[in-house]
């Protein structure tokens, strides 16, 4: 498979806001977007890798300057060299202590603290290894909830399939989960079989709740989304018909500065802040928010 890279320099203080533009306009494309710093509080470099050299990475540069006020940075492609990238990052990916879990991938499964719930996930095509911010927010989250509160819960935009594993290990009871991403799902349902619980989780081709055996399983008592500020704006209409009187929604995906917006459209569903954690990746601090449902 040829990786190519497109790349441009941004401030420092323009990266977060350009990695949020770029991953509204790119993530479900297949595109990923990161940054790296390249002088201690210096300029970024923004870079998004992909499988080809698709039109749609300059429609989203272009479009995320305007959004932002700025002009277009000059940027190039780069043809990367041929590598197993999955092979390469979870090499990198070590096991690590997040609330009550350890997250680990499978070529290390040993020295686990004593305790901990085991969450096996290996680094791959889907989202999600829990090394990101928004992901470690969900999982501390996740365990400040009361069990009794959360008997139906559903991970909507849910990648790897971590969140719903987690639920499904901490609580010990059935948790459904729905991504747009055919090939996540896949690889969801591969996860939770590994982990165990792969009776326990059920895992759908869908777009937000709209897949029949989602929407059928309203009144939900806890909605999980780790998706972006975008579509959890676009989302809050049919999380708030979706959740019971009394049930709430776990939101990550958005950066700090983005919360009052995502805040104000769910306040306006009948939804009220009940806490929140900050958590910083890569120079970026990003919220994990729990609102409750009037």
């Amino acid at each position: 498979m040829t990786v190519c890279k497109a790349s441009f320099v941004v401030p420092a203080a323009a990266r977060p806001a350009w990695e949020n533009a770029l991953e509204e306009r790119l993530t479900e494309a297949g595109f990923v977007v990161t940054s790296a710093e390249i002088s201690r509080d210096g300029p970024w470099r923004i870079e998004i890798f992909g499988e080809t050299q698709d039109p749609a990475v300059a429609e989203a540069i272009a479009g995320g300057a305007s959004a932002l006020s700025v002009e277009v940075p000059s940027w190039a492609w780069e043809a990367l060299p041929e590598r197993d990238w999955v092979a390469e990052n979870q090499r990198s990916f070590r096991p690590f202590a997040v609330g009550p879990f350890w997250v680990h991938p499978s070529h290390a499964s040993d020295g686990m603290p004593a305790g901990l719930l085991p969450l096996r996930i290996d680094a791959g095509l889907a989202f999600g290894t829990g090394t990101h911010a928004t992901t470690r927010g969900c999982l501390e989250m996740l365990a400040t909830l009361d069990p009794a509160e959360t008997a139906r819960a559903v991970d909507v935009g849910c990648g790897s399939g971590i969140l719903a594993i987690a639920m499904a290990k901490l609580w010990r009871r059935p948790v459904l989960g729905g991504d747009n991403d055919a090939e996540a799902v896949e690889v969801a349902r591969e996860n939770a079989e590994l982990n165990g619980v792969a009776p326990l989780c059920r895992f759908y081709t869908s777009a937000g709740l709209s897949a029949p055996e989602l929407a059928s399983a309203r009144p939900y008592d806890l909605v999980v989304a780790n998706i972006l500020a975008g579509p959890l704006v676009e989302l809050s209409e049919s999380f708030a018909a979706a959740v019971r009187s009394g049930g709430r929604v776990l939101l990550s995906g958005l950066l700090v500065e983005q919360a009052a917006h995502i805040l104000d459209a769910y306040q306006r569903r009948d939804f009220a802040f009940e806490r929140r954690i900050d958590l910083e990746t890569g120079g970026a601090w990003w919220r994990t928010l729990v609102l409750r449902k009037a």
